[in-house]
């Protein structure tokens, strides 16, 4: 069961993006980079691959959604009130006193969030809980994990691999946001992984490398996964910050403050993106 299919992909991505900084533009500062780095990846899966209804947030027979790297929860956040959660006016309470969209995911708050993350490489792990048990209760249930490319620097993300793939967890479809930056730098500089694809391959998982803002390439490397019967990992080329007019093109984009020519600025941007997206696909 899906409720908010849609055959305009790239629309709903750049929705996400505009949702995504209304909120954090309110705030006045928060994870844009992260955020905006996996909206087409939130798109593909909320408006067309993943199986959910959205009044009734804990239907058993759903698929599941890991976001490990918590600091993409905004643009969760996002795609979930697009997708008719809860109203889009709850994104204007991110991390606010009483809100129920804290800075990271947490299940217990936020309906349709299926794991609490924000403690990097955990999600992993939760994941691969996740997916086994759906496998031991008969659901064909698949559970999708973002994970960070700074985050797989910790070694729980290659156990919980490692198990994903001798339990041949087929129903498991792993997504590394390679942006090639983390919260103080560039990858290169910290700790290289240049090579995701080829290290989950020798992990056992079967691997690939697509472009991560294109749509098209995304939902067909998922639908690919699917048909493989194996515990995949699909790894998302991709530019941190992407689309976000103020943010994309500065060094230190893991988190931002907002102001308020920013806030307006950015938003023009995307809306006029928008605009041409409907128009390109009437």
């Amino acid at each position: 069961m899906q409720t908010k299919k849609t055959n305009n992909l790239p629309a709903l991505s750049t929705q996400i993006r505009i949702e995504t900084l209304k909120g954090l533009g309110k705030l006045g500062f928060g994870h844009v980079g992260g955020s905006f780095s996996v909206a087409e990846l939130l798109a593909v899966l909320y408006g067309k691959q993943m199986r959910y209804n959205p009044e009734e947030p804990n239907w058993p027979d759903r698929d599941y959604l890991v976001c490990s790297k918590g600091h993409a929860g905004p643009a969760v956040y996002a795609a979930l009130a697009l997708s008719g959660f809860f109203p889009t006016d709850w994104l204007l309470t991110i991390n606010t006193p009483g809100t129920r969209l804290p800075s990271h995911c947490d299940r217990l708050l936020t309906p349709g969030v299926d794991m609490t993350t924000g403690s990097l490489g955990q999600g992993a792990s939760t994941a691969v809980g996740i997916a086994l048990a759906n496998r031991l209760q008969g659901r064909d249930s698949y559970t999708y994990l973002i994970l960070g490319d700074g985050e797989i620097q910790e070694g729980q993300v290659w156990e919980a691999m490692s198990m994903a793939a001798q339990l041949n967890l087929d129903h498991l479809i792993t997504f590394v946001d390679y942006n090639k930056k983390q919260l103080d730098g560039y990858l290169c500089d910290i700790n290289n992984f240049d090579n995701i694809a080829e290290r989950m391959a020798a992990f056992g998982l079967e691997a690939v490398t697509v472009d991560g803002h294109d749509t098209n390439a995304i939902d067909r490397a998922i639908d690919q996964a699917k048909a493989s019967g194996r515990a995949t990992c699909i790894v998302l080329d991709t530019v941190k910050a992407k689309d976000c007019s103020f943010a994309e093109n500065v060094f230190n984009n893991h988190s931002v403050t907002i102001n308020e020519a920013q806030l307006e600025e950015g938003l023009s941007f995307l809306n006029a993106k928008l605009k041409e997206q409907v128009r390109d696909d009437d």
